[in-house]
């Protein structure tokens, strides 16, 4: 009878474990760099501009744009509207309407994070989708960085000239204002994180106090 309920509790135990893994696996684990580590994956993601000839998956891709409307937002007007773009000439075009975006012509991948004006607040706040907008693309690159990918943000606004031929590519309306393109696949090789700290840039309490 014991070594009964023991061969249950242990069936029980691996069931438990099955799902877990499971769970980490749909939610972008798996093992990828900084996955389960926020602080880990912020430390190490890197601008990735070279990707192998691969597409990305459906739900990976889902879960990306689930991360960006993950993001804060002003008054929780969430004023983004994202566009997927996968089709090969439309990242060509979108590598030309941009010098800093050539990369994207062989990407697999674009995600075009815009400014919805409809949302956006009224007054002085109006301009607060730009934050709103830049806290969605950070989601983003996180995100594509847990699940073993590689992204670099190239910006568009407030080019007047980007946002124009951006706008003409995409057939965008009036309402929405391209911010950025945030070029996705998967890495060609593996790059090594710069290290960023410049503890001149840090004030305690006010201007020039230190700790």
């Amino acid at each position: 009878m014991k070594e009964k309920m023991l061969i249950l509790v242990l069936a029980l135990a691996l069931v438990a474990v099955c799902v877990q893994w499971v769970r980490a696996k749909q939610s972008g684990g798996g093992g990828a760099v900084g996955s389960g580590d926020v602080y880990t994956s912020i430390m190490t993601r890197t601008s990735v501009r070279s990707y192998q000839d691969k597409p990305v998956e459906k739900e990976k891709v889902d879960r990306l744009l689930h991360a960006g409307m993950a993001a804060p937002s002003a008054v929780n007007r969430q004023p983004w509207h994202f566009v997927v773009v996968t089709e090969r000439p439309l990242l060509a075009a979108l590598a030309q309407a941009n010098p800093n975006a050539g990369m994207a012509k062989d990407a697999p991948l674009a995600i075009v994070v815009c400014g919805d004006m409809t949302k956006a607040l009224d007054g002085e706040g109006r301009q607060f989708w730009v934050q709103d907008c830049s806290a969605a693309t950070e989601n983003i690159l996180l995100a594509a960085h847990g699940m073993g990918l590689g992204a670099v943000w190239t910006g568009t606004y407030p080019s007047k000239g980007r946002c124009e031929a951006v706008s003409k590519i995409l057939g965008l309306p009036e309402t929405l204002i391209p911010l950025n393109t945030i070029v996705i696949g998967y890495p060609k090789e593996v790059q090594q994180p710069k290290d960023k700290w410049k503890p001149e840039n840090v004030s305690w309490n006010r201007f020039g106090g230190k700790e």
